[in-house]
């Protein structure tokens, strides 16, 4: 059996053969389909690369008929239960789970990169009281390029490493620092004692650099498992402006505001949101049947369920709706959990979602769990930056690594007016 594909040009009659790898043909073989000596050739015309593959990755892996993610081959819920946020950083970055000395190193490494430059600070108090911490995240990450100029040497093992243990360290850092502004209170540093995530949740939650505090672990633990979850999902709109600023050679702090500024996109970074505020419109179980009625006849969105690549039961979705009970046991229930489990029950037994393959996705409960901890819903895609900074530097470094790959620069299909004088 050959591994190709015959294909036969009904315009001009001729049949060609391409060559399959790795379950697809490369685009750039469609160009000797012509019909005359001038044409360009064949293109692919693929809106939102819906069916086109921009890059081989080892990183993360989908089956979304399925239901299974991977990240380097470990299946999702085997690394939520077993692993921390920070061994699993590891993992996607260098492709295999830390030694006990490589976890100590990474840790440290990382813990070391936690503070930022005072004139951050300073960059930082330049924003509005009001403004989204989402867009403080993307302006600082931008600005931190010129802190760290070696961070452009890109090819340089040493300073890539350097560069990612400072995005890594300093992210939950940023996140804080723009949660405090917004809230006019006072800035709480890294305390490196602590874990990642309880270090986080101090900066976070501590109401003054007098003031004792100390983070609940069950709630640490919670957020260490979501950041997990959060981590990497293939090539969605961030990951894939990571990989395009990236491709330029630009350095990983500009390249990771351009991410952040994507995710910022209410299509992306913040369904869990849109969930929780759906379901604080609903309000009340009773109230369900009506809200459907209104999905039914389009007059609404049913937030949190169907995801462009799962069409399945999202795995991430069952792991964090168990992890939503362990949160609540420490903050009390959300009392938007009943009209969350109620709407779920009713949305599994509808015709009309079933046969759209509609099932609840990572955003449906991750909501819930953060308003319980005490983030206000501005914060959410905050939160998803910090732990998908991992996952974009997995695939930037495995990018500019890659021979194939040259700078981003799609082909279009020009439908304008051909030629005009004046």
């Amino acid at each position: 059996m050959k591994n190709t594909l015959t294909v036969t040009d009904n315009r001009t009659g001729k049949t060609y053969e391409i060559g399959i790898d790795d379950g697809a043909i490369k685009a750039t073989d469609l160009k000797q389909i012509k019909i005359s000596d001038d044409d360009q050739g064949l293109l692919t015309y693929d809106p939102g690369f819906v069916n086109t593959a921009s890059c081989k990755s080892s990183i993360t892996f989908i089956d979304g008929e399925k239901g299974i993610l991977r990240y380097r081959g470990y299946p999702i819920e085997q690394l939520a239960e077993k692993s921390t946020f920070l061994e699993v950083a590891y993992l996607l970055i260098h492709g295999e789970i830390p030694s006990k000395s490589e976890l100590q190193e990474w840790v440290d490494g990382i813990t070391l990169h936690t503070m930022v430059h005072e004139n951050i600070k300073k960059f930082m108090d330049g924003f509005h009281h009001d403004a989204h911490p989402m867009g403080m995240i993307v302006g600082t990450l931008g600005a931190l390029s010129t802190f760290y100029p070696d961070a452009k040497d890109i090819f340089n093992p040493e300073s890539r490493k350097k560069q990612i243990f400072r995005l890594i360290g300093k992210m939950p850092t940023l996140a804080a620092l723009s949660y405090k502004h917004s809230l006019g209170m006072p800035y709480i540093y890294p305390d490196n004692e602590l874990s990642y995530t309880a270090n986080f949740l101090n900066m976070l939650f501590k109401p003054s650099p007098s003031t004792r505090y100390s983070p609940d672990p069950v709630l640490a633990k919670a957020l260490d498992v979501l950041f997990i979850l959060h981590a990497d999902h293939e090539q969605n709109c961030s990951t894939n402006a990571m990989r395009s600023v990236g491709s330029s050679q630009a350095d990983p702090f500009s390249a990771a505001a351009a991410a952040a500024a994507a995710l910022y996109g209410p299509l992306h970074g913040g369904a869990n949101e849109a969930v929780v505020r759906m379901l604080e419109e609903i309000g009340t179980k009773d109230r369900i049947p009506e809200y459907l009625e209104q999905v039914h006849t389009h007059k609404k969105l049913l937030y949190g369920f169907g995801h462009r690549i799962y069409k399945n039961y999202d795995p991430r979705a069952k792991i964090i709706k168990e992890m939503a009970y362990k949160v609540f046991e420490v903050t009390g229930k959300n009392p938007l959990l009943d009209v969350a489990l109620e709407l779920e029950r009713i949305a599994l037994s509808d015709d009309y979602f079933i046969s759209r393959k509609l099932y609840p996705n990572v955003d449906f409960y991750s909501g819930l769990i953060y308003q319980s901890m005490g983030f206000p819903t501005s914060m959410f895609t905050v939160l998803f930056s910090v732990a998908r900074m991992a996952g974009w530097l997995a695939q930037w470094q495995e990018e500019i690594l890659d021979k194939e790959q040259g700078i981003a620069r799609p082909r279009q299909l020009y439908t304008g007016i051909p030629l005009r004088n004046l």
